[in-house]
């Protein structure tokens, strides 16, 4: 009898294993392949060959890039270099990335530099808050903008139990914001045992000095978050659950949701027109490439155009798509008058001329 039950058992969890393994290839795309759609004014921008993980674009085309993040289970072509952060005008006839310096005192042999977004006050000082992720924990950097030195002076570092695995962020104020765990655990075997089993453990946190909460609950797997530009509505993309959820914002900073896109495609962070309010997304198109890295098999990029998401029917068009030949893993994409810029998290970046 004892056997009998052993090998039920031994059944049941092999059932309940291959189900997973199943359901996780279909979450990560494992399958698909896409036809490639060419941007014809493209180049790869000098100076980045670790990564442009997050993009910010300020309203006067200064593009901010944050370069060499080091995630768990993820490539890393230089996994012993501190990250850094690019400055690039998109004004100029023929941008080029600069590292900005950062100011004494703050520790850059460290910094690990994931999501990231921007503030102008009310007296046009610019803040850039940092998602961090030293010795591979988590922490918000606040840093403030010299644009007449090309530095950043660092303000603070912020860390609290409920900022346990940050993924991006959308400043609200000088010290107040939304930013995205993307996992429950922060435990690198522990994140990706939670994935495997799809539990929809992940979460939006607002924090400001006074106050620190949860807001949105109940994802696969939250990633890039942005805010509209009425400042009514903020956007979050569930990279494994390929959604990109709508949620209403209100006056205490709580969320609820007021629709969700449904995509067939790994959707990373996401960049909204300030005119137009279209989202772009740096796309993963087969995730299993992605988090598998084979020198033979490259991680592809793709991006994707979202207009009208408020509407009954919203437009999704694919911008660029690409094998991994060019640009391996897209994780942003971001557009200023015209010029595109298309970031990955681990490889090259590239800007585009539309």
């Amino acid at each position: 009898m004892g056997k009998v039950l052993v090998l039920a058992l031994a059944g049941i969890l092999a059932a309940l294993f291959g189900e997973r393994l199943v359901e996780f290839r279909r979450k990560l795309n494992s399958s698909r392949e896409l036809e490639p759609v060419e941007l014809p004014n493209c180049r790869l921008i000098k100076g980045i060959e670790r990564g442009a993980e997050d993009i910010y674009i300020l309203p006067d085309g200064l593009a901010f890039i944050s370069s060499g993040l080091k995630y768990p289970g993820l490539k890393s072509f230089a996994p012993d270099k501190p990250g850094e952060i690019f400055l690039m005008d998109l004004n100029d006839e023929n941008p080029r990335a600069v590292e900005l310096r950062i100011s004494r005192g703050f520790d850059l042999a460290s910094f690990n530099p994931h999501g990231i977004s921007m503030y102008i006050d009310k007296d046009d000082s610019v803040y850039l808050f940092v998602v961090n992720h030293p010795e591979f924990k988590s922490t918000v950097e606040v840093f403030k903008f010299v644009e007449d030195e090309n530095s950043l002076v660092h303000l603070k570092t912020i860390r609290h139990e409920l900022l346990s695995s940050v993924n991006d962020i959308v400043a609200l104020g000088p010290d107040h914001f939304y930013a995205t765990n993307d996992h429950y655990f922060s435990d690198s075997i522990l994140m990706y045992l939670e994935l495997f089993l799809g539990l929809s453990w992940s979460n939006v946190v607002y924090y400001s000095p006074t106050e620190v909460k949860e807001v949105a609950s109940g994802f696969y797997s939250a990633n890039g978050i942005n805010i509209s530009p009425d400042k009514k509505y903020v956007y979050i993309a569930d990279l494994m659950a390929h959604h990109v959820h709508v949620m209403e914002k209100h006056a205490n900073w709580s969320l609820t949701q007021l629709k969700v896109l449904e995509l067939d495609t790994l959707v990373d962070n996401l960049f909204v027109e300030p005119y137009t309010g279209d989202i772009w997304g740096g796309c993963h198109p087969n995730g299993m490439k992605l988090l598998f890295y084979d020198p033979e098999n490259l991680p592809g990029s793709e991006v994707i155009r979202i207009q009208n998401i408020l509407s009954a029917e919203p437009t999704v068009t694919q911008v660029y798509v690409e094998n991994g030949s060019v640009l391996q893993g897209s994780s942003v994409a971001a557009v200023y008058s015209g010029k595109l810029l298309i970031g990955t998290v681990f490889h090259r970046a590239l800007y585009c001329e539309l």
